[in-house]
């Protein structure tokens, strides 16, 4: 099976790696610090700090392999450098509007950038899936949980350098 690239802005990968490095660099080394002060205290079964040291060093552990793996298969997309401006791509911010004349701003970015509550919509998401290749004016239909809905796209933006 072959694997989708795992697209991302220059700031979403900053982002994981400002996440990665501060877990790494700086959580981490004090929280073996703590485990090893607890492990000294005598009965491990009882101390607090050691059984809850150990169980967030395991999440730290799995989430700094998962970041990790994030950045390796990471294919950074500058949306500056975008050439077809016509048309909807990754890092395009699309104004689009629904039947019931609701107006909304979202801009498709990776995956690992996704924030609904900020408009920004993972590039495989059902949305950017059907908005992808759209010019202004064009309908786009859209299958989500709560059903069918159509879009217009009437303005797309890219950031410029």
């Amino acid at each position: 099976m072959e694997q989708r690239p795992n697209y991302i802005t220059p700031a979403g990968l900053a982002a994981l790696r400002a996440e990665y490095e501060q877990l790494f660099a700086t959580e981490r080394p004090a929280l073996v610090e703590t485990i090893a002060w607890a492990a000294g205290n005598g009965d491990r079964s009882e101390n607090g700090d050691y059984i809850y040291g150990r169980k967030r060093l395991r999440e730290i552990d799995r989430r700094l392999g998962w970041l990790s793996k994030r950045m390796k298969a990471a294919k950074v997309v500058d949306p500056a450098r975008q050439e077809d401006r016509g048309r909807v791509w990754f890092g395009a911010t699309v104004t689009i509007v629904d039947e019931n004349e609701r107006e909304r701003m979202v801009t498709l970015v990776g995956d690992d950038e996704t924030n609904a509550g900020k408009g920004l919509v993972g590039w495989n998401s059902p949305v950017a899936r059907a908005l992808r290749g759209a010019g202004v004016g064009d309908l786009r239909r859209v299958t989500l949980p709560a059903g069918e809905k159509e879009y217009e796209v009437t303005l797309i933006v890219y950031p410029t350098d």
